[in-house]
């Protein structure tokens, strides 16, 4: 059965992650989005008959948009338990009434855990946006007194003649060098992206032999891949070292020893940074490592944060930072023996770039 045709005033409603209802002064529904209908169950032939019929006369969304187009006021109920397709869950509901010939109340209804997770992405985010430019600036800062204390120390080197003492200035470029390093591993998030079309299974392919390689015994690394999966515009390098990062920093916290799980699959309708996608990669590496310590968990994408003695801490906040620089998001779930990496790539995150710099990839692992 053809579900009805949508009011215009409602056309925008239609991509929204929040379910949205709209009923009539006698209550009947006259609109309803594909959110509520996966979160209440409602059908096409509910469209025009009571609200109450529908989801019961007890269920408190009908109660609320009743009490909005009766007594003409907005009410918000926050942690309410409902019922829904999935189950008990909590929600935060809202009714308003509405002046349109359509309709005369509208609801709005989100997940508590929902709105944490946008409200938790968006605190990330800005607190990554601010750690990633204090870095930047620190990283300018430092660089030009290294490279001053590196070259006198070579200076310093070729002047000496007692072994020892050569030994000392051989410290101090050798140290020198190491922390060049890490201040350019700071700063490459900040070059400017190379995009092409590409797969993300050419990306996972690549990391795969390269662990395989480093670990070559002890370590089991599998697959479970969407095969139908299209084609991507990114940058192929900084996805290969976020997805590096990610399995390098899991490798490290199993010894070496245990099981890895690459999965792939397509999501829909999925809103990412407060932005639309119609179509989205999911990637997921999966560990049966010893889990992600509790003390780490709110500070694990922060420069400089790291469960290893001698871990720099930079490699997972790369990772974070080449994800958001696709207009993806990364987020984890973790306990002893499960840890997963979940992570969201538009295919048109890219949107609006210029195309002229955007090539065929061509290049296999």
């Amino acid at each position: 059965m053809t579900k009805s045709p949508i009011p215009a005033i409602f056309a925008g409603l239609e991509f929204l992650d929040a379910a949205i209802l709209a009923t009539r002064d006698d209550g009947a529904l006259v609109y309803y989005n594909p959110a509520a209908a996966d979160f209440l169950g409602l059908r096409d032939d509910c469209l025009g008959m009571a609200l109450t019929e529908c989801l019961g006369p007890d269920n408190p969304v009908a109660q609320a948009l009743a009490n909005a187009s009766i007594n003409n006021i907005s009410l918000t109920e926050h942690e309410m338990a409902l019922n829904t397709t999935h189950g008990e869950v909590y929600v935060s509901l809202t009714a308003s009434p509405i002046e349109c010939d359509e309709a005369a109340a509208m609801a709005e209804i989100r997940q508590i855990d929902q709105q944490r997770k946008i409200a938790n992405e968006e605190r990330l985010q800005a607190q990554q946006q601010a750690n990633r430019e204090l870095i930047r600036n620190l990283a300018h800062e430092i660089k030009n007194p290294l490279g001053g204390i590196r070259g006198a120390a070579q200076l310093l080197s070729r002047e000496l003649h007692d072994p020892q003492l050569k030994e000392y200035t051989q410290v101090i470029i050798e140290e020198s060098q190491r922390l060049q390093s890490l201040l350019d591993r700071l700063l490459t998030p900040h070059r400017l992206p190379q995009l092409a079309e590409l797969s993300i299974h050419e990306v996972l392919e690549r990391v795969r032999s390269l662990m395989l390689a480093e670990t070559p015994n002890g370590l089991a690394i599998k697959r479970d891949y969407d095969t139908s999966l299209p084609s991507l515009i990114g940058d192929r390098e900084q996805l290969i070292q976020a997805v590096l990062n990610i399995m390098r920093n899991a490798i490290q916290a199993m010894d070496g020893v245990g099981e890895i799980m690459l999965r792939t699959r397509v999501a829909r309708q999925v809103t990412l940074n407060r932005q639309r996608f119609p179509i989205a990669i999911q990637l997921q590496i999966i560990d049966n490592g010893p889990g992600i310590p509790e003390h780490l968990k709110e500070t694990l994408f922060y420069p400089l944060v790291s469960g290893r003695p001698g871990g720099t801490g930079i490699g997972l906040h790369l990772a974070h930072t080449f994800i958001n620089q696709h207009h993806g998001t990364i987020d984890f779930d973790s306990r002893p023996g499960y840890t997963c990496f979940n992570m969201l790539l538009p295919l048109n995150g890219w949107q609006g770039f210029d195309k002229t710099t955007t090539t065929k990839a061509t290049e296999h692992p």
